[in-house]
């Protein structure tokens, strides 16, 4: 696993309010500008060996979320998935192969020989995208709102605290819909991408809520493109179709009729090969009632136009 270290981690972070550069003692990071409220404030603080550089007056987050007094940061809300036995989680959670595709070409497409990758809510290695933390080549780096040992500082994605065009790509799965404003993260994903800069994103169209309080929002294919108006599309579609989107029905369905999360996982489990049906669906109908969305996309100056998105829907009510 190649993670940028810490040390060179300070002399890349900026404050997420200003963009100045942030100097470091051991236990917080301050702004150097005089003129940002955190250069003369209590800083950043550092919890663990991790920065926490959010700037809390424009966070969901508080400060005191950060820390149970005895320095140990919250945890990931889908830490406990983890914890069950390995045949469970790949029946529960099979592997991403859009995503391990995709990811080989972003790789493969990724310049230089030792290129930056930025991960937005990487606080748990995503399904399907593994070899980005595999191969040596690429230097991750990673920031979420909760610590772990695969980010290196803490981070709101409304606020970046990374220099403009400072990484070749990022990577943000199943994080948007978890932000309150989808359109400002991907600007911030525009702004710290290099020129060619390229990004891979997957974001749930017919899902039901995780993450109870922090899910809060979903998109169409049209409503995905549209949101990544600043880049080239290299591919885009499906990550999982109507099977997988019946199969989280099903589960909620359960759950609500029996009042138990538990009643509707083990329902879950046993009606797993539901989602060998998506496979039976042709791509044009899986558009209109797919579970989530990929797009892959490359760094550009221009944006579509509202009509050039009207256009670009492909499902099956295409009129003929």
């Amino acid at each position: 696993m190649t993670l940028v270290g810490l040390d060179r981690m300070e002399r890349l972070l900026v404050c997420p309010r200003c963009r100045s550069p942030l100097s470091a003692a051991r236990d917080v990071f301050s702004c150097t500008s005089p003129q940002c409220p955190h250069h003369a404030s209590a800083g950043f603080p550092v919890v663990g060996r991790w920065p926490v550089l959010v700037d809390f007056e424009r966070s969901v987050v508080r400060r005191e979320d950060f820390t149970d007094g005895a320095g140990h940061t919250r945890q990931h809300p889908l830490g406990r998935i983890s914890r069950l036995p390995r045949p469970l989680r790949r029946l529960w959670k099979p592997p991403n192969r859009v995503a391990a595709r995709n990811i080989d070409v972003l790789m493969h497409a990724l310049p230089g020989s030792a290129p930056t990758l930025l991960v937005v809510g990487g606080g748990t290695v995503g399904n399907g995208v593994d070899a980005v933390y595999r191969d040596p080549r690429v230097q991750v780096i990673a920031f979420d709102l909760v610590a772990s040992p695969v980010t290196q500082f803490i981070a709101d994605a409304h606020h970046i605290p990374l220099p403009t065009a400072s990484v070749d790509g990022v990577l943000v799965q199943a994080v948007l819909e978890h932000v309150l404003d989808p359109a400002r993260v991907v600007a911030e994903v525009h702004r710290v991408l290099k020129s060619d800069g390229l990004v891979y994103a997957e974001t749930p169209f017919l899902q039901q809520v995780h993450a109870g309080p922090y899910d809060f929002t979903r998109f169409t294919a049209s409503g995905h493109r549209y949101l990544f108006r600043g880049f080239e599309e290299l591919a885009a579609g499906p990550v999982a179709g109507p099977g997988t989107q019946l199969l989280w029905s099903v589960d909620h369905l359960v759950r609500g009729l029996t009042r138990s999360a538990f009643a509707g996982r083990v329902t879950r489990l046993l009606l797993c090969w539901l989602r060998a049906l998506d496979r039976l669906v042709p791509a044009q109908y899986a558009m209109d009632d797919a579970s989530a969305y990929y797009f892959l996309g490359r760094r550009r100056q221009g944006e579509m136009s509202a009509m050039d998105i009207v256009a670009y829907y492909g499902g099956a009510q295409t009129k003929a």
